[in-house]
């Protein structure tokens, strides 16, 4: 399997944190090398480990805005 090359260009938030330290962040990632999106996933302390996530465009995340104000929360 390839390497997955990525760079954290910002930390927007933690969403969470596991009691073993794991935190869910809502992140700005370049992946490969390739132009940034928003990430949202688990991350081991330090960002040594991954799990699995969701990438969004801009246009996803504002969409998901939407309809999380949507929501009768």
């Amino acid at each position: 399997m390839a390497d997955i090359k990525f760079e954290i260009k910002e930390n927007i938030g933690v969403l969470s944190e596991s009691s073993k330290g794991w935190k869910k962040e809502l992140d700005l990632i370049s992946w490969n090398d390739k132009e940034a999106k928003y990430d949202i996933r688990d991350w081991a302390p330090e960002h040594g480990k991954m799990g699995k996530g969701t990438t969004l465009t801009i246009e996803e995340l504002r969409k998901l805005r939407d309809i999380l104000n949507e929501m009768n929360l």
